[in-house]
């Protein structure tokens, strides 16, 4: 079967799935529970900022749904790195391993904390950090001085590792953790993208010391913007929440700071809709993974590579991704889909190929390249 036949074929199949619209966003959201009843309800409450029942709400919904002792309301995803990196102690000139494959925030906001990315090479089968290349790397310019980690290379203490779960596929999460217990560093996890994703059974974003999640508009549950930190540390949750709320020391009527503090406490207005659409999460996943199994027995008989969960996994397939041929193919598939009313996106542009972290220290990155040069993430919305 000719390229045009086969995009024509995956064209007429999307539109089967998602009827009556004359355009097929990527990803949009799903209203179809109480979130009228409860922003409503919030606004009737007169508390639609940072203080109201909905916040509190939406903290226990999360840090019971990915069974985490705790977690903090934030208003973005970004925030909660942000805040998840200052409370790990990642200091001024240190250094964080991560992924050059991943969304910007998880690049930007470890420039935030003045810090600098080291780029690790992901797996290509769950599209995150790749234990095997982090260990190697780790042999190769880690070097244990007391109970830091030094990079032979740059001198500076490496102290952090931030994976990230790409599109929901959790990656190798527990032999990351066990690499950075043996060097001394810390885990933060990047759940942005994986809300509902398990891997061995535990939820991700429960492996390191922190998880940070995002309810952007694009995400499987969303409330507008909205983000949050996971841990099972107490310690490091009342840091978390304290730095959130500005460093505000708790008095009836006076402000009084003792840190520098930040405005990233969740509204209780998009909380309302957060709460609304936690309820239906379970839900939502299974309507998503029926979906992966609809495009899985599709692309089968078309013979196009569609990513599956890895071993052990539950992934909630927030976004579909096909693996194409080649760089021509994904290009040709990219303007095909777009220009016939179904919009498909590429992977992102990988971190050390952007003008900002372009000096940044990397291992190669064979398999990311590889991987940038052929994915396409195709719609993938709950359908109704």
């Amino acid at each position: 079967m000719d390229t045009e036949n086969r995009f024509n074929n995956t064209a007429n199949f999307i539109k089967s799935l998602y009827p009556l619209q004359d355009f097929i966003p990527l990803h949009e959201p799903r209203f179809i529970g109480n979130e009228k009843k409860y922003v409503l309800d919030a606004i009737d409450s007169t508390f639609v900022s940072s203080i109201g029942a909905y916040v509190n709400q939406f903290e226990d919904m999360m840090a019971s749904c990915t069974g985490a002792k705790y977690a903090v309301a934030t208003v973005n995803g970004t925030a909660a790195l942000h805040i998840a990196l200052l409370v790990a102690g990642v200091k001024s000139g240190e250094e964080v391993i991560t992924q050059a494959l991943t969304f910007i925030s998880t690049a930007n906001t470890i420039k935030y904390v003045n810090a600098n990315p080291i780029f690790i090479d992901i797996d290509k089968k769950t599209l995150g950090l790749s234990a095997e290349k982090l260990e190697a790397f780790l042999e190769k310019f880690g070097e244990i001085k007391g109970k830091f980690t030094i990079n032979k290379l740059t001198g500076k203490r490496i102290a952090a590792c931030l994976p990230m779960h790409s599109f929901g596929f959790p990656c190798e999460i527990d032999r990351i953790e066990a690499i950075c217990k043996k060097w001394n560093i810390i885990l933060i996890e990047d759940s942005a993208e994986s809300l509902g994703s398990y891997y061995k059974n535990k939820h991700t974003g429960t492996f390191g010391a922190l998880g940070t999640f995002s309810f952007n508009g694009n995400k499987t549950i969303t409330c507008g913007g909205g983000g949050a930190i996971i841990t099972d540390d107490l310690k490091l949750a009342k840091l978390a929440k304290h730095l959130t709320t500005q460093a505000k020391v708790p008095h009836k009527w006076e402000f009084n700071h003792d840190m520098i503090g930040y405005n990233y406490r969740l509204p209780n207005l998009n909380a309302a809709l957060a709460c609304a659409q936690l309820e239906q999460l379970e839900g939502f996943i299974e309507n998503k993974r029926n979906l992966a199994l609809l495009y899985k027995d599709f692309f089968k008989e078309e013979g196009i590579n569609l990513m599956l969960e890895p071993d052990q996994c539950k992934a909630n397939y927030w976004l579909n991704s096909l693996i194409l041929e080649n760089k021509k193919e994904q290009e040709l598939f990219l303007s095909y889909t777009n220009n016939n009313g179904i919009m498909t996106r590429p992977v992102w542009t990988l971190m050390n190929n952007l003008p900002m972290f372009e000096k940044c220290q990397h291992d190669g990155l064979e398999n990311s390249i590889w991987v940038e040069e052929r994915l396409v993430n195709i719609p993938s919305s709950v359908r109704l």
